[in-house]
């Protein structure tokens, strides 16, 4: 019986504070909001069903961009299994806190493709010496390509080779002609202790 009733008073108390709003930051989380996260793994796996829809996700956050905290990197069961969070106008940066700790983040889901005409666009620009380098190596930073599943060290040409292999592969097995990979414009997160 003291049991039930400290349940009822726990639960009792849950809804009192999620009913009064709690704290309005960027780190604010919602019980909905909770229950309906789901892992990295299986956001992945189904992730064309969930394109331009809000999810929210929880994965351990591996990396923190340098360049003003505003993307980090949640990984799922291993190093293959990575999303990118992009930080939205209601959080404006991460807190570097985020790294080495499960983080739960919600927003829109967006798909970027990777097709002929991205390839010849990334061809031309690096032929007009107008390429941007993000990160301390050529192309892009490292946590970058784990995430599209690419070699960490790969020059930007066999980086374009690789991906047009990857684009004729698909083809051949589903007949579409680009990569999806995906990342979220997040809204809201929060570090899980």
């Amino acid at each position: 019986m003291k049991r039930v009733i400290a349940f009822a008073a726990i639960a009792i108390a849950a809804f009192a504070a999620a009913s009064c709003g709690g704290n309005t930051g960027t780190k604010n989380t919602t019980d909905k909001q909770a229950a309906a996260a789901v892992e990295v793994d299986a956001l992945l796996a189904d992730a064309a069903k969930f394109t331009d829809k809000e999810v929210t996700v929880e994965g351990i956050c591996t990396h923190i961009c340098q360049h003003g905290g505003k993307k980090i990197f949640l990984m799922g069961t291993d190093d293959t299994q990575v999303i990118r969070i992009e930080a939205g106008e209601a959080i404006g940066a991460f807190d570097a806190g985020c790294v080495n700790n499960v983080v739960r983040a919600t927003g829109r889901l967006v798909e970027d493709r990777i097709d002929e005409a991205y390839l010849a666009e990334w061809e031309r620009s690096i032929a007009d010496a107008a390429a941007q380098q993000h990160g301390t190596d050529e192309g892009g930073c490292t946590t970058e390509k784990q995430a599209r599943g690419e070699s960490q060290t790969a020059s930007t040409a066999q980086r374009i080779a690789d991906f047009r292999a990857r684009i004729a592969d698909r083809k051949a097995r589903e007949g579409k002609e680009y990569l999806s990979f995906y990342h979220i414009e997040g809204d809201t997160y929060e570090i899980l202790k």
